[in-house]
């Protein structure tokens, strides 16, 4: 394989795959994303949480300003359990939680492409891949083809890269639960800048004061994962009325549910999680973000840690030849990432709990709350990262 990388085929237009692009413009390896959606995601997606440490690792790509001025900080973070609220202690000397519509990280993202001479083609939708001494050629369903020296795969959670990469891989994992979102009529007695974490009698939510009422978020037990798509068949107005049953005897639950209008309900399908990925990279191929770790959205750092590793790979290929850079790559990220994981999965057990958690909600939840009263030790090596882009890579090996 050649030791310079010239080009990437960049295969996914979501966060992962633009960041890449932009990381790599900046080391000068020219990448192209190729996205299967035949038009950018406008109105896709509810919000998101962008961590302190996603946020500076948008800053290298020169796009942590442009989020800024269009997220909500949220300052405060509050727990409710059955109605008992307490406060969460935060850490100090870093920048709030910054929550953004998905649709607007998107559009910053795609705007700075642009910007930056980077192109992002839509429509493409990869079916196969093949390896030569020439690099690795992408086919697509339209017929059309591209060869780089490198693929990556950001194709989410139900990528098609990591199939490629590896046939035995395993998929993502269901967690049980559909996630709903909407701004409700309703207000809350609460600060702007404050979000709440609210465990009902039946069911785990979230809410949040915003222009023109509350943002309120769901995840709802489900047996059955649904797509958006097959989530969306459903009328807005009989899903509203399940919201009703399992939430409306809560407070605020049940008056935030009421307060949603059926147009103002933001329908976005089953929530997975990615267990570890045994192989990251095969050849000239490589996986990054959802596409290889997901996880829970109780971590606070999906998206963050997908942003993380986007600028990580661009650093390894801007300085190292392809094995080594993959290999470096994959150990500078395995296992701070399945860290994450990790503490989330705890978490979220207590979201859509089963008869004996219910029982034992009483007991659970003060050594949850004594466990999140330590912020500096539960979440301050994740939020406090920073990778410093000026800094040579040290070459590490991967460990499995």
């Amino acid at each position: 394989m050649s030791k310079r990388v010239r080009t990437a085929a960049i295969i996914g237009g979501g966060i992962a795959g633009p960041v890449a692009a932009l990381a790599l413009h900046r080391a000068g390896i020219a990448g192209t994303v190729y996205e299967s959606y035949p038009s950018p995601a406008e109105g896709l997606g509810g919000t998101i949480a962008l961590a302190p440490n996603g946020v500076a690792a948008l800053d290298i790509v020169g796009a942590g300003d442009q989020v800024r001025q269009v997220a909500d900080p949220a300052y405060r973070q509050v727990m409710s359990v059955n109605g008992k609220r307490v406060p969460l202690p935060g850490l100090s000397g870093v920048e709030p939680l910054q929550v953004v519509r998905r649709s607007d990280l998107h559009r910053i993202l795609h705007d700075r492409a642009a910007a930056d001479g980077v192109r992002i083609e839509h429509g493409k939708k990869l079916v196969s891949v093949r390896e030569d001494a020439a690099g690795a050629t992408a086919k697509f369903a339209d017929g059309s083809s591209v060869t780089a020296d490198v693929l990556i795969g950001a194709d989410g959670v139900h990528s098609t890269v990591r199939r490629l990469i590896d046939p035995e891989a395993p998929g993502p994992r269901y967690t049980g639960m559909l996630a709903f979102e909407g701004v409700s009529r309703a207000e809350v007695a609460e600060e702007p800048g404050t979000m709440t974490f609210a465990f009902g009698k039946r069911g785990y939510y979230l809410y949040w004061p915003s222009k023109g009422g509350t943002t309120f978020g769901v995840n709802l037990p489900a047996k059955r994962p649904l797509t958006v798509r097959e989530a969306r068949q459903t009328p807005p107005d009989q899903w509203l009325r399940k919201l009703v049953e399992v939430y409306g005897e809560d407070d605020p639950g049940g008056a935030l549910v009421r307060g949603l209008a059926p147009e103002a309900l933001q329908v976005n399908g089953a929530l997975y999680i990615m267990p570890p990925v045994p192989r990251w990279h095969r050849g000239r191929m490589v996986l990054v973000g959802d596409a290889v770790h997901a996880p829970s959205n109780s971590s606070g750092q999906g998206a963050s840690l997908s942003i993380e590793s986007a600028v990580e790979l661009a650093r390894c290929l801007r300085e190292l030849d392809v094995p080594e850079a993959f290999a470096t790559y994959e150990g500078l990220r395995r296992a701070r990432v399945e860290r994450v994981a990790s503490r989330a999965a705890k978490i979220n057990h207590t979201k859509a709990p089963g008869l004996v958690a219910k029982a034992l909600m009483p007991v659970i939840m003060p050594i949850f709350l004594k466990i999140a009263m330590k912020p500096e030790k539960t979440v301050g090596v994740e939020q406090r990262y920073r990778i410093d882009w000026d800094a040579p890579v040290r070459r590490t090996a991967a460990v499995v």
